[in-house]
C-alpha cells in the first residue's frame, strides 16, 4: 500500500464526519464607507442556496467579512453556480467534538483554574503513565509532520481541482515529459523551507503546493494551497494555477473563484522579465513569486491604482484596514484547512497548526491589545520597527469571535490554549466565552 493509500489512525477509529455551511456578513460603517475600494472582500455578493444568513445586528460592523458556502469550482477554477457542501465538509475526525481524540483536551479545559484534576478510580500518581489513544495519535501525527518531505510523489489526486481536466486520446510528447521531470528535480532541490509540493505519479500534469504565510504580513503562519496543471504546450505557455480559496478573497491577486493574477502566469499585465519566458521561467519561480509578491506585508497596494497612494496618510490607513480584514479571512482559512485538509497534506496541516497554534493565538491577543496586524515577527513578538501603530477598534470585536473559535479548534489538536482563555468575571466565564453560536461557526 502506497503512502497516499494508507489510512490515518483517526480513520481507523471509525469516527463519523459531518457537513456544514454558514454565512457571516455585515456592513462597514463610519468614515471609510466612501473610500472603501475593495467592496465585497471575502466572498460573493449574491446569496447562496443552502447558506444560513444572520442579520447585521448580530455582528460587529464589518464590511466584507463573509463566510459563504462556496460555489463549486470546476477544473478551470471558475465558479459554476453549483454549491458543493463537500468542499466545506468536516472530513477531519480530529476536529469532531466528542471524539476520543479530543475528549482529553475538552475535559481538562473544563477544570476551573487552581483546581487539581482528580485521578480516575483505580489509578495513582505513582502508576506508570498509560498513553491514551489521543496521545498516541498526537505522537504519530507529530512524527509524520517532522518527516513530511518538502517534495514528494503521490497517487491520490481525487480532490485536485484539475483532476477531471484531462485530454483523452492525446498523449504528451517526450520533450514534455522530460521538461516536467526537470521541473520536479528543480523543485526537489531548491524549494524554500516554507513551500511544500506534491506531484502525481499517474498524472504528471498535476501538482499541488502549499505556501506558509510569511512573518510580518497579515498571512503569517497560515497555509495557502494551490492546484496546478501543466498544459501539454508547456513550457511554451505557463502552467494553469488555481488558489484553493474556500470562497474567500484574501488578496487583490487571489480571487474568491481561485483565479491567480500574476504577470508570470500571463493573467496580469507585465513587461520584460515579469512575463513568462519559455526559455527560463519555472514552476519554482511561480511559487516563490506568489509568496513574495502576492502574500506581502501590504497587499492593499497590489490592487491596480492603489500603489499611487502608498506612503500617504490615507493610503496607509486604508492599507491597515485591509490587513485587518485579510487577517480575519486568513484565520477562517486556517479553520477550513483544519476541518477539511487537502489530500496528501492531512498530517502536515495538523502538525503545522499544533506547532504554530500558540504563536497564532499570541498574535490574536497582541492585535486585540492594540498591535497593528502584520507587525509580529518571530514567536509572535512585536517588530520594533513598526512605529508603534495600532489596529482599529472596529477590528477587535470580530477578532474576539474568531479567537474563541480558534481556541476550540486548536485545543482539539493538542495545542496548549490555557493561557489564552478569557477568565471573565466568574469561574464559568472561560467556558461561556468559548461557546460561539452555531450560526457564526465556519
Amino acid at each position: 500500500m502506497s503512502a497516499s493509500q494508507s489510512r490515518h489512525p483517526w480513520q481507523q477509529m471509525g469516527i463519523s464526519t459531518w457537513m456544514w455551511t454558514s454565512r457571516m456578513s455585515a456592513d462597514l460603517s463610519g468614515k471609510f464607507t466612501k473610500v472603501d475600494p475593495w467592496g465585497g472582500l471575502g466572498g460573493y455578493d449574491s446569496n447562496v442556496a443552502g447558506s444560513s444568513a444572520i442579520t447585521a445586528t448580530d455582528l460587529p460592523p464589518w464590511d466584507g467579512l463573509t463566510m459563504l458556502a462556496p460555489y463549486y469550482y470546476n477544473q478551470f477554477g471558475v465558479a459554476t453556480g453549483e454549491e458543493l457542501n463537500k468542499y466545506y465538509s468536516n472530513s477531519n475526525p480530529l476536529m469532531e467534538s466528542g471524539s476520543s481524540f479530543n475528549s482529553g483536551a475538552n475535559n481538562y479545559m473544563d477544570i476551573p483554574p487552581g483546581v487539581e484534576a482528580v485521578l480516575p478510580q483505580g489509578t495513582s500518581a505513582e502508576m506508570p503513565h498509560q498513553l491514551s489513544q489521543a496521545e498516541i495519535i498526537y505522537s504519530e501525527v507529530h512524527e509524520k509532520y517532522k518527516t513530511f518531505k518538502q517534495f514528494d510523489t503521490v497517487n491520490d489526486h481525487g480532490d485536485h481541482l484539475y483532476s477531471l481536466n484531462s485530454r483523452p486520446g492525446k498523449k504528451p510528447t517526450k520533450s514534455w515529459l522530460k521538461q516536467i521531470q526537470h521541473e520536479w528535480k528543480v523543485l526537489e532541490n531548491d524549494l524554500p523551507d516554507t513551500i511544500y509540493v506534491r506531484v502525481y505519479e499517474d498524472r504528471m500534469d498535476l501538482l499541488r503546493a502549499v505556501i506558509v504565510g510569511p512573518a510580518g504580513t497579515p498571512y503569517h503562519d497560515g497555509l495557502f494551497f494551490f492546484d496546478v496543471q501543466f498544459p501539454y504546450e508547456y513550457p511554451d505557455i505557463p502552467p494553469q494555477v488555481t488558489y484553493r480559496s474556500r470562497g474567500l478573497q484574501i488578496n487583490p491577486n487571489l480571487y474568491a473563484c481561485g483565479r491567480v493574477c500574476l504577470s508570470l502566469l500571463d493573467t496580469w499585465v507585465g513587461t520584460g522579465c515579469e512575463k513568462w519566458n519559455p526559455d527560463n521561467s519555472t514552476m519554482l519561480q511561480v511559487l516563490v513569486s506568489i509568496q513574495a509578491l502576492v502574500l506581502n506585508a501590504k497587499p492593499f497596494f497590489n490592487e491596480a491604482g492603489h500603489a499611487m497612494s502608498a506612503n500617504s496618510p490615507l493610503g496607509e490607513k486604508l492599507s491597515m484596514t485591509y490587513n485587518e480584514k485579510t487577517f480575519l479571512l486568513s484565520c477562517r482559512t486556517m479553520q477550513y484547512s483544519l476541518r477539511n485538509p487537502p489530500k496528501n497534506f492531512e498530517d502536515f496541516v495538523i502538525g503545522h497548526f499544533r506547532n504554530h497554534g500558540r504563536k497564532i493565538l499570541k498574535g490574536c491577543k497582541s492585535y486585540m491589545a492594540g498591535a497593528q496586524v502584520g507587525c509580529l515577527v518571530g514567536d509572535g513578538e512585536r517588530d520594533v520597527n513598526d512605529g508603534g501603530a495600532s489596529c482599529s477598534a472596529s477590528f477587535k470585536a470580530p477578532l474576539k469571535l474568531l479567537l474563541s473559535d480558534l481556541l476550540k479548534d486548536f485545543a482539539k489538536i493538542g495545542v496548549d490554549c490555557a493561557e489564552f482563555q478569557d477568565p471573565g468575571p466568574g469561574p464559568g466565564a472561560a467556558k461561556a466565552t468559548a461557546e460561539t453560536p452555531s450560526s457564526l461557526k465556519p
